[in-house]
C-alpha cells in the first residue's frame, strides 16, 4: 500500500513539472511605444536624442533603436537646428550648439516615410541657469572594523555641496563620471591602463521645501572596497543640471521605479510623465522626456590609502605555475602568458596565467593617458 502511495505521489509531480510554461500576463500597454531620450545642455557636444520602440511584456530585450527620423529642435526665437543620426537611433546636433538659459525649447520628431507616418512634438521646455557646484569631496568609512577575525575594511562617501544665491534654481540633478587607474602586479607590457563607468542610479534633489535654496553633504557615490577603483588612483567627474519641476517629478517616479523591489505591478510605466505627445492621436503614451539643462561640472581626484580594497587579479583568476629550468620555455605565447624567474635557487620559471586579462590592462581599459589626468605626485 506504501509502495502503490509513493508511485502515485511521483507520477502527479512528474506531471505537475511537466506542465509549466511561461506566464505572461496581459495588459492594456501599446505593443510598442515611442521612447525619448533628449538633453539639450548650455555646453557643446553635449546634447543628443535617443529615440528607441519598446516592446511588450516577455519580449526578448528592453527595447530596439528607432532609425531614420527627422529630429529638429526650435527656439522661442525661430531658431531651427537640424540633427543627424550619429549611431542607431542617436540623433546629435552640430558640434558648436549650445542652448542658452532663458530660452524656451520643443523637440520635433518625424518619419521620413509615408508608409509609417509620425509626428511628435514636446511641450516647449525653458532652459533654467544652474549655479556652480561649491564642493565635491570624499570621507572614509569603515565597513567592517578590524578585530582578531575580520581585518579592516573601508570605502569612500563621496558628498557635494551646491547652492543657489539668486534662489531660482530649486531643483538638482546630478551624473558623474568614474575614472581609475589600475596596474597589473606582473612584469609585463601592459602594466598601467585607465577604465571609466558612467553613473547609472538617480541623484535629484529638491530645495522647495528648505528654508535656503542650499544643499549641504548630499551623498552622490560611495565607492566601495570589492572592486580596484581606490587602489592606485581615483577621480569623479561630477556634472549638475538645472530642472523645473515637471521633470523633478518625472525623475522622482523613475527613481521610485529603480528603488521598487516589490515590482510590476506597483508601478507601471504609463504612471511616469512625459513631455511628448503625438499629434495624429493625443491620447497614444509617450515614454521618456525632453529635458533642457543648464551644467555645470567639478572634478575631484582621490589618492589615498583605503583598508582592504581587493584586486581582481586574484590566484582565482591569475592561476600561477612553476616550471622549473634553467632556460627560456619554447613555443610560449609571452602574449596571454606571464614569465617570471625567482631569485631562489635552482631558478624556476613562474607561469602565472593562461587569461589574457592578467597580462594586458588593455583587455579592460586603456593605456592612453586621459587629457585631464594629474600626473602621480
Amino acid at each position: 500500500m506504501i509502495k502503490r502511495a509513493q508511485i502515485v505521489l511521483i507520477s502527479v509531480l512528474l506531471l505537475l513539472n511537466s506542465c509549466i510554461t511561461q506566464f505572461i500576463p496581459k495588459t492594456s500597454e501599446d505593443k510598442e511605444i515611442l521612447v525619448v531620450e533628449g538633453l539639450i545642455t548650455d555646453q557643446p557636444a553635449m546634447s543628443s536624442v535617443k529615440l528607441s520602440k519598446s516592446l511588450p511584456l516577455g519580449g526578448k530585450s528592453a527595447a530596439k533603436t528607432l532609425s531614420g527620423c527627422l529630429i529638429t529642435v526650435s527656439d522661442d526665437l525661430g531658431s531651427i537646428v537640424n540633427f543627424t543620426e550619429s549611431s542607431p537611433g542617436t540623433y546629435t546636433p552640430p558640434g558648436s550648439f549650445t542652448g542658452a538659459s532663458g530660452r524656451f525649447y520643443t523637440l520635433h520628431i518625424k518619419s521620413n516615410s509615408f508608409q509609417t507616418g509620425f509626428n511628435y512634438e514636446s511641450f516647449p521646455v525653458e532652459m533654467k541657469a544652474v549655479p556652480p557646484i561649491d564642493s565635491v569631496y570624499y570621507e572614509k568609512k569603515t565597513i567592517v572594523e578590524s578585530d582578531n577575525y575580520n581585518q579592516k575594511q573601508e570605502g569612500c562617501q563621496i558628498f557635494v555641496n551646491t547652492h543657489d544665491p539668486s534662489d531660482n534654481c530649486k531643483f538638482f540633478r546630478w551624473e558623474y563620471t568614474e575614472t581609475w587607474k589600475f596596474i597589473l602586479p606582473y612584469p609585463v607590457k601592459n602594466k598601467a591602463c585607465w577604465v571609466s563607468s558612467n553613473s547609472d542610479i538617480i541623484n535629484i534633489k529638491s530645495t522647495s521645501v528648505l528654508g535656503d535654496d542650499k544643499i549641504s553633504r548630499y551623498p552622490l557615490n560611495f565607492v566601495s572596497n570589492l572592486s580596484d577603483r581606490l587602489r592606485v588612483k581615483y577621480s569623479i567627474l561630477v556634472n549638475q543640471y538645472s530642472l523645473n519641476e515637471d521633470e523633478y517629478l518625472y525623475w522622482e517616479k523613475l527613481q521610485n521605479i529603480s528603488e521598487q523591489v516589490g515590482g510590476l505591478y506597483d508601478i507601471i510605466p504609463s504612471s511616469v510623465p512625459s513631455n511628448m505627445f503625438s499629434f495624429a492621436d493625443p491620447n497614444e503614451k509617450v515614454l521618456g522626456y525632453f529635458s533642457v539643462s543648464a551644467i555645470t561640472s567639478k572634478r575631484i581626484f582621490i589618492r589615498d590609502f583605503f583598508e582592504g580594497t581587493v584586486t581582481p587579479y586574484t590566484d582565482e583568476l591569475c592561476v600561477a605555475d612553476t616550471i622549473p629550468g634553467l632556460g627560456p620555455i619554447q613555443n610560449l605565447n609571452y602574449s596571454v602568458w606571464i614569465l617570471s624567474q625567482s631569485s631562489i635557487p635552482p631558478p624556476p620559471y613562474t607561469v602565472t596565467t593562461h587569461e589574457k586579462g592578467c597580462s594586458d590592462c588593455t583587455v579592460r581599459g586603456t593605456n592612453v593617458k586621459p587629457d585631464f589626468w594629474l600626473d602621480d605626485k
